[in-house]
Order: C-alpha cells, then sequence, then structure tokens
C-alpha cells in the first residue's frame, strides 16, 4: 500500500465534509520580513509597533493577506491538490489580528458539490476557517475550484450549489478590540484622505507596476506551504496547456493590495472578502499594473471614528491601468490583460474621531 497522498479528487468530496489540514504554521517576524520584501506593502498599521500602538494595539499585527495566505495554504494539499483552477471566493471574514507568534491552523467544510457536463471534472465549494492557538478565528472564507475527477465514469456525488451572499454585512464586520483612530497620523500612514474624501463609484489609478521575477513567485508559493504544482513544478507544467508555471493567484492580490497604497494609504486594516477571481493567468516576468473602483461607503454601527470601505481592485498584466481595462474589444467579460477582480473591504479612519 502506497504511503503518499495523491490529493482528493472531485468524486472523494462529500457534501457536510470536514477537513482538518495537516502542519498548523507558527507566524514569525521573519514572516513579516519576507512578505515585504515579496510585495513591498508600506501600510502602516503591520509596518509600525508605534503606530499600531497609538491605535489601540498592542504591537503591529503581520499583513492581513499574509495570515489569509498562511490559512490558505493549509488547504491546498486536501482541497486543490488535483484542481484545474481556482475559481472565485466569497463572504470572507477577518477576526481577530494575528501577531508574531501566533500559531495559525484550519479547517475546512464541503458546501457545494456540482459535477460539470464533461464528466472530467466538478465544482467543489469549501468554506474554510483558520483560528490561533486560542481557538480564535483570524481568517474564514470561502472558495471554489475546479477540481479533476480520478475515474470520468465514477458516480458523482449529490449536486448541491451554496447560497452565498454578494457582500459581507456591515454588522458582520470585525473592528479588533480596543482600536481608535484617535491617535491616527494621518502623515506617518502617507495620506491626508480619509473615508469622507472618497466617493461612490469613483476610480483610482495607483499607477505603480511591479514585474514578477521567477524566483519571488516561487519563494511566495513555498513561504505559504501551497503544494499545488502548477505553481512549482515546471518539470509536469512544461508538458502542460501553458508550458510554465502559473503564478499563485494570491501573489496578484497581495501585489494589487500593496500597489493601492498608492491612492488608499488610509485604508489600514483588511476586514472583508466579498468576491474575486482570478480571471486570466499570470507568468513570471509580467508586469502588475492596479486600479480600485469605491462601490460603496460603509458606516460601522456605532463608530464616528472609522469608516469602512467596499473596494473593487483590478489588477492587469503588461498594461498600465490608466485606461481601466476591463472588458475585451470583442464584447467578452474580461479583456485579457485583467487578471484579477477582487471585491473587498477596508477599515479608514474618519475625521469625526
Amino acid at each position: 500500500m502506497s504511503k503518499t497522498d495523491p490529493g482528493n479528487f472531485f468524486e472523494d468530496f462529500r457534501l457536510g465534509q470536514e477537513i482538518r489540514h495537516a502542519t498548523p504554521r507558527t507566524v514569525t517576524e521573519g514572516d513579516c520580513a519576507l512578505y515585504t520584501a515579496l510585495y513591498g506593502s508600506r501600510f502602516a498599521l503591520a509596518s509600525s509597533a508605534e503606530f499600531a500602538r497609538a491605535l489601540g494595539l498592542k504591537r503591529a499585527p503581520v499583513d492581513d493577506f499574509l495570515a489569509f495566505h498562511v490559512v490558505f495554504g493549509k488547504t491546498v494539499a486536501d482541497v486543490s491538490l488535483n484542481a484545474v483552477a481556482n475559481l472565485g471566493y466569497a463572504d470572507g471574514r477577518f477576526g481577530v489580528p494575528v501577531y508574531p507568534g501566533d500559531t495559525l491552523s484550519t479547517v475546512s467544510r464541503v458546501i457545494g458539490l456540482k459535477e460539470n457536463s464533461n464528466r472530467q471534472t466538478g465544482v467543489v465549494t469549501v468554506r474554510s476557517t483558520g483560528t490561533n492557538q486560542d481557538g480564535a478565528m483570524v481568517v474564514a472564507y470561502c472558495r471554489w475550484v475546479m477540481v479533476r475527477k480520478r475515474d470520468p465514469a465514477a458516480p458523482a456525488p449529490a449536486e448541491a450549489v451554496p447560497d452565498l451572499p454578494a457582500a459581507v454585512a456591515a454588522a458582520d464586520l470585525v473592528v479588533p478590540a480596543g482600536l481608535t483612530t484617535a491617535g491616527y497620523d494621518t502623515a506617518l500612514a502617507g495620506s491626508p484622505h480619509v473615508w469622507e474624501d472618497y466617493a461612490v463609484g469613483e476610480k483610482i489609478d495607483h499607477v505603480d507596476g511591479t514585474t514578477i521575477e521567477e524566483a519571488e513567485h516561487m519563494m511566495a508559493t513555498r513561504l505559504w506551504q501551497n503544494t499545488a504544482k502548477v505553481h512549482f513544478n515546471q518539470h509536469t507544467e512544461g508538458q502542460g496547456r501553458f508550458g510554465r508555471r502559473l503564478v499563485y493567484g494570491g501573489h496578484i492580490i497581495s501585489i494589487a493590495r500593496a500597489l493601492s497604497f498608492n491612492g488608499l494609504a488610509n485604508a489600514f486594516k483588511v476586514v472583508a472578502i466579498n468576491g474575486g477571481r482570478h480571471t486570466n493567468p499570470t507568468f513570471a516576468g509580467d508586469t502588475i499594473y492596479a486600479w480600485s473602483e469605491v462601490v460603496e461607503k460603509i458606516a460601522i454601527p456605532g463608530r464616528a471614528d472609522v469608516g469602512a470601505l467596499r473596494l473593487r481592485l483590478v489588477a492587469l498584466k503588461n498594461r498600465s491601468a490608466a485606461t481601466f481595462a476591463f472588458k475585451a474589444a470583442d464584447g467578452k467579460e474580461y479583456d485579457p490583460a485583467v487578471v484579477l477582480d477582487f471585491d473587498y473591504t477596508v477599515l479608514m479612519p474618519r475625521r469625526g474621531a
């Protein structure tokens, strides 16, 4: 009997199945330094212990997407090792802040199954929850992936498609305990523009671009312990449809979020992932640009010092965001340059502080 694990195929999943993912991960200061080296994020809250203490936190928390990547990476071996594509995200909520020294673990529950008409693949939807050493939720989200079948003739699991919300409700957004923006310093944060200065429908070109190097995306894949061969195994992917390794989609999310600092420097805390799609593949050598659209301004119940912005973050490869490319010239849903369409919610200080 083989002692190696080939990963789960579509017919291995069952509705309601709970998967406890292997290898809890203790986050370190080294992880934070590597995150900065990979993405260049400059948001003050995760960069400065003194800035964080001025906002009522005990020290600088790790970047929100660093926590997301650690939690996500745990799931790959069980959920998406045999995936064709990661199709989307929804209903993502960030909980208690993560600090260096915290240990994160992940559990996933299967909430949706649907075989594709070709009977070669099916879509699996899971709700994954990451917790710290105290059992407190740090991030929870849903994602759906297209997974290969081991045997196309195998009977499919009973079909179930979950009803997921279009966005996380204001009442469900978690503001960290003790957080206050009374001591918020916009000069140190990098921008004078706060919640009141943004308008629904406003689009922001983040101007800068970042070129992805082969070594960087490979380091990121290993850093998050992501075992998907499409990201790290050139021997197999050289024989695939693209002939080369794909960049991990979360790598693009973090690059685009880092680029968004120029125009949204005071968006200091991510509190929700409302939805998102990786729309086209990205490879080493591609240059990523990004733009954001303000979708909604959200008042936080009981808070006059902090508000929330629901943002649409669009990342493009090898094309400046100045023209805000989205739909293709032939009318198809996405221009080939668009690699990420991401809907998320951030906290921002208000002048009422």
